[in-house]
């Protein structure tokens, strides 16, 4: 991390933080991916249980992981203001936190698990793989959130490309693993798709103990002393992480919930409809990546440059972040209607199942300029530490105005399940629009204070 003065090395600075972040992303999205296909290659049941269980288990562990990420912006406002000997408290308690939010989603699962699945109608099969899937991806909670709270750590550092070569190891192991639990190979059990639930909670445990070597081993991390004189557990800390953090578990938890919720919805529509969904929204939730990394890394140079005082340069990158992110989503919207049928192609030889995701893919495709606004503007908003109302309007943009329209459509006129998928793109443009204008709102306010 270092100060900048012309766009061109705040541009430069950009993409030495994203590309390393993006890489991360991807590989740590990778996981689920061949959760995915890998299923969708062992049978069309089973893949549409690992939906379901995914739809359950994404917006639960992301809403609450995404308390974690608070540490992001306070690491980066430390750092940015020189107060370095408050990191390791800071870092501490947000592993504590991890393994308390670990315990609670775990007992969450499972004591209700079984009660929320028999509210849908789904095949014994559907159902027990999901049940399944989900017990063995909750037995890679705790390591999956202290990774999120040491990789917040990292990252606030400008330390990116550690993150990156930490979590390119997960996809080969994630992949290894599912050859041998999902198929039952070298005489391993046969799972299917609950053995994809499994092979992501090994990766998840063995990811956990490289980052913790490296944080103990390697500089500028071991000078920290991270994992040397434990501080008690602070409840006035918690509270600092869970003020910035809560608002940022909400917001995100509207926006990938109302993903689930549509799943959920499309289950009286039979397992070819939730399968060719399924396929969709995987895809486009790679391609998401790129957005998703311009964000965070929005945080951590807005955070930066806001903890040293210099809000003309927050508010340079903020823009510069979607300015980018708006030319990367032209590229991704054209990838998915130009390449729809190979895509589909690729995780399914059913021609059902192709057909239908082939025509869910043009209406991704319509939504990746709204994600590339949305993304990085919440980004940069974390940066400034600005969550209170940006979750609000999440909440107002996915559910008042995203789910009740997707529903209406699908419900009242021939759109049928595609309605749904309408509905998605009222929401995200939603967002977009308000947490662009509450930006503006934020930077025009500061502007205006360090005038006075």
């Amino acid at each position: 991390m270092y100060e900048t003065s012309t766009k061109y090395e705040k541009l430069n600075l950009l993409v030495k933080i994203v590309l390393p972040i993006l890489i991360t992303q991807v590989a740590m999205y990778m996981v689920t991916f061949f959760d995915i296909y890998m299923t969708a290659r062992y049978g069309t049941e089973d893949l549409a249980g690992v939906s379901i269980g995914s739809s359950f288990w994404v917006p639960v562990y992301i809403g609450l992981a995404g308390i974690l990420m608070s540490i992001t912006p306070i690491v980066a406002q430390l750092m940015g203001a020189k107060k370095k000997e408050n990191v390791k408290e800071a870092v501490q308690q947000g592993i504590y936190l991890a393994i308390l939010l670990a315990v609670i989603v775990f007992a969450f699962f499972f004591l209700f698990i079984d009660v929320l699945l028999g509210f849908m109608e789904l095949e014994p099969l559907v159902a027990d793989v999901a049940n399944n899937y989900i017990f063995f991806m909750s037995l890679g909670l705790i390591p999956l959130f202290v990774y999120n709270a040491l990789r917040s750590y990292i990252d606030a550092l400008g330390a990116t490309r550690v993150t990156m070569v930490i979590t390119l190891l997960s996809a080969p192991l994630n992949v290894f693993f599912n050859y041998l639990f999902i198929f039952g190979n070298f005489g391993f059990p046969e799972l299917g798709g609950a053995g994809a639930g499994l092979a992501s909670a090994i990766t998840y445990w063995l990811v956990l103990g490289i980052a913790v070597a490296i944080i103990q081993t390697q500089n500028p991390f071991a000078s920290y002393r991270i994992f040397r004189n434990w501080e008690r557990i602070s409840i006035v800390r918690w509270k600092e992480i869970s003020r910035i953090g809560v608002p940022i578990g909400i917001s995100i938890f509207a926006e990938t919930s109302i993903f689930s919720a549509v799943t959920f919805m499309l289950a009286v529509y039979g397992t070819i409809t939730i399968a060719a969904h399924q396929i969709a929204l995987n895809f486009t939730s790679l391609l998401y990546m790129l957005p998703l990394s311009i964000s965070m890394g929005a945080t951590i140079l807005v955070g930066y440059e806001v903890g040293a005082g210099r809000f003309k340069d927050a508010r340079q990158y903020s823009w510069l972040g979607v300015a980018t992110a708006i030319a990367i989503s032209f590229v991704s919207a054209s990838i998915l209607y130009f390449m729809r049928e190979p895509i589909a192609q690729l995780y399914s030889s059913d021609p059902a199942v192709i057909e239908l995701a082939v025509q869910f893919l043009v209406f991704a495709a319509l939504f990746q300029l709204s994600d590339a606004i949305q993304a990085p503007v919440q980004g940069a908003l974390r940066g400034y530490k600005d969550v209170n109302i940006t979750f609000i309007m999440a909440v107002i943009s996915y559910w008042v105005i995203g789910l009740p329209v997707g529903y209406l459509l699908a419900r009242f006129t021939e759109y049928g399940a595609f309605g749904y998928w309408i509905g998605l793109i009222a929401g995200l443009t939603a967002g977009a629009v308000t947490l662009s204008i509450r930006l503006l709102s934020i930077q025009k306010k500061i502007s205006s204070a360090a005038v006075k």
